[in-house]
């Protein structure tokens, strides 16, 4: 049994929330923009696909930096910075994408 495995798998499912939310934001703007009257540019795509990239890209460094925090054998106080960046970042990437696929749908 590995140990803490209920914290490790409340990390990776947290992980798994992000890829999921920017997965659907990013499937559901390109399938709005296909269903709409009028063409969409194909230059719209790539702001919110890179802001997709990057929210998932960040929101791994973050259960990287959460399961190293939860395998140290030390008592850790719970005001890891780090930690509180990523998910910073995290919600400054998400913000982006939800605003190329405003762009993008309009």
């Amino acid at each position: 049994m590995v140990e803490n495995f209920e914290t490790h798998a409340s990390n990776e499912r947290t992980f798994l929330a992000w890829v999921r939310t920017a997965v659907a934001i990013v499937g559901f703007g390109l399938a709005a923009a296909r269903l709409a009257p009028q063409p969409t540019t194909s230059w719209s795509e790539l702001p919110m696909l890179v802001a997709g990239a990057l929210l998932i890209v960040i929101a791994w460094l973050r259960m990287q930096h959460v399961r190293r925090r939860i395998d140290n054998p030390a008592q850790m106080p719970d005001n890891s910075t780090v930690a509180d960046l990523f998910l910073v970042l995290m919600i400054l990437a998400l913000f982006a994408l939800l605003g190329s696929f405003a762009i993008h749908v309009s």
